[in-house]
């Protein structure tokens, strides 16, 4: 253990709080978030892993409460739309984040590549940063979300899938319908509107701008 804690603060540059059990001050989030959806991708076996992640003993959404009201905001707003939210992951510990860079390194594994990265060379995945040694999930305020309509409960169209490493993923990409750019900005809106920030890569991926934790990343598991 102490051997992984050390690990992780040379590789971050930062803290890394090793620890077994929840800290104060993270919160389930369908307890502060009415409604909320949950697909926690990494709790079972549908990711590009292609089996649950370390880490992950249960499919629950935890963030800071800080985190977890801002998502609360978006919802409301959303839902006068006829729109709410799924969460595909929320906080994730740094053990995951390592399970993610020794797939990555697996280049013989590619049982998922035509789902996930079906035009990009697997070992091109670090270079153009869809794997990373640490992610902005492990400080807890961090969520990737999308968009479900209300009545039914289905995904609207965001022109790609969670998870499909390619640049149809980034936000701005062009080559997907007018429908599924509109939607990403109503995202987009929602969510920069309650104080998260959006990343070019990933459509579905934001980080509350004042989050509490921006130089620590756990390692606690979600359970």
């Amino acid at each position: 253990m102490r051997a992984l804690a050390l690990a992780c603060l040379f590789a971050l540059g930062g803290a890394c709080a090793h620890i077994e059990t929840r800290p104060a001050g993270f919160v389930d989030a369908t307890s502060v978030v009415p409604g909320l959806q949950v697909d926690m991708r990494y709790a079972g076996e549908h990711n590009f892993v292609d089996r649950r992640v370390d880490g992950y003993e249960a499919p629950v959404c935890l963030l800071t409460t800080q985190a977890a009201q801002a998502l609360a905001q978006v919802q409301a707003d959303l839902a006068r739309l006829g729109l709410g939210l799924k969460v595909f992951d929320c906080y994730r510990p740094q053990r995951a984040v390592a399970h993610f860079a020794r797939w990555a390194r697996d280049l013989d594994d590619q049982s998922t590549k035509a789902e996930f990265y079906p035009n990009v060379d697997k070992d091109q995945l670090f270079a153009l940063g869809y794997i990373a040694e640490h992610s902005g999930h492990s400080r807890g305020s961090t969520a990737d979300v999308t968009i479900v309509d209300l009545a039914s409960g289905a995904e609207i169209d965001m022109g790609s899938p969670f998870d499909l490493f390619d640049t149809r993923s980034w936000p701005l990409d062009q080559t997907v319908s007018a429908q599924a750019q509109a939607n990403r900005l109503i995202l987009q809106t929602a969510m920069m509107r309650h104080g998260f920030r959006p990343l070019r890569e990933e459509w579905w991926h934001f980080t509350l701008i004042n989050e509490p934790h921006p130089e620590t990343y756990f390692d606690f598991i979600v359970r």
